[in-house]
């Protein structure tokens, strides 16, 4: 590390609450430590950032270790991650604001090169990989606010604490945190990303005028919960596809986005049954009859799964999970009730 460097990161550690308020806003203070993450029901996926202690060596302030991998590193890092930076001389600029430090020469002359077009799908993918596991951060208290207990095999979900928000074109951008979606093709490559952005509280979206966007090539493709063998279901929305993994909990679903990207999905090879899951409105219905067609007309049987209210998101917080599994086993293929509904012994 060069002795700017250094001397930034000393700096920081002198300030590492102020510096994790406000980079980490989604963690707390535990007694001498910043923690992000649910330390009590899953101490092993926190990240633990030391605010006091001896200006270097072991139990210095400003360190940070991550449970759940063993990474560690410094407020450099953190400051690096949460603002989504790639140049290490931006990464120094950022951390001399914070300070409140002058600008030195070189960085005033010179800018960073944009090696990804902004909205391209390799901006996209960055922004994915610039994120963190759900678990344990707003994005989940988001998803569990709206009924969503099954969070299992949702890789393709992540969270940014600070993701960038432009509200137009000549208003400042502003950063919220944000529920982040990869968007892949059939072969499982990340070519999009659909953002959330979300409430601090993690009781809904945040109060923006579009508090969801979506960058990158997304025609054909979708966000993909489960590896789909033989039968799918696909729809609009995550929140409605991961609300029937609640209730179908072994079956692989896809959310498209929108109503016109659920009608163009691509569908894999070898499927055999598609469950379409509408919403419950005219473009819902036009997408699920052009995507039933296309399925049709491909070999594919396709059924059609239909709410109550709006979605199947609605359903779950109206009318509550074993309402949801009742209202989908009458849907269902009789041979896919045994395989992927699991109903209580009540119900059934």
């Amino acid at each position: 590390m060069s002795n700017q460097a250094s001397d930034l990161a000393r700096r920081l550690a002198e300030q590492a609450e102020l510096v994790c308020r406000h980079y980490l806003s989604n963690g707390r203070r535990v007694g001498h430590y910043w923690i992000v993450g649910d330390v009590r029901n899953s101490p092993g996926r926190s990240t633990f950032v030391r605010l006091r202690g001896p200006g270097a060596g072991k139990g210095a302030a400003g360190k940070w270790t991550d449970a759940a991998t063993g990474e560690h590193g410094d407020l450099l890092d953190l400051i690096r991650e949460s603002c989504g930076l790639l140049e290490f001389g931006d990464v120094l600029a950022e951390a001399r604001r914070f300070l409140s430090l002058p600008r030195l020469e070189h960085e005033v002359q010179a800018a960073s090169p944009i090696t990804a077009p902004r909205g391209s799908p390799e901006s996209a993918r960055r922004l994915f990989a610039m994120s963190m596991p759900i678990h344990g951060t707003i994005a989940e208290t988001y998803l569990r606010r709206r009924g969503i207990s099954a969070l299992h095999e949702t890789t393709s979900l992540r969270f940014h604490p600070r993701c960038y928000y432009t509200p137009g074109q000549h208003l400042p951008t502003e950063t919220w945190p944000a529920l982040i979606a990869a968007v892949t093709t059939l072969d499982g490559i990340i070519s999009g990303v659909h953002r959330t952005w979300l409430d601090p509280s993690g009781y809904g979206k945040a109060p923006i005028d579009t508090p969801r966007r979506a960058m990158g090539f997304l025609l054909g493709n979708a966000v993909r919960f489960g590896v789909a063998d033989d039968v799918l279901a696909a729809g609009e929305g995550i929140e409605t596809m991961l609300s029937l993994r609640c209730a179908l909990p072994t079956l692989p679903t896809a959310a498209a986005l929108s109503a016109n990207h659920l009608a163009a999905m691509l569908l894999p090879s070898g499927l055999r049954r598609l469950y379409i899951a509408r919403d419950l409105d005219d473009a819902g219905e036009a997408a699920q009859m052009v995507l039933a067609r296309r399925a049709v007309a491909a070999g594919i049987e396709a059924i059609a799964l239909s709410p109550r209210l709006g979605d199947f998101n609605e359903d779950l917080h109206v009318f509550g999970l074993d309402a949801l599994r009742a209202a989908l086993r009458i849907q269902l293929a009789p041979e896919d009730v045994s395989r992927f509904l699991l109903l209580p012994a009540a119900v059934i």
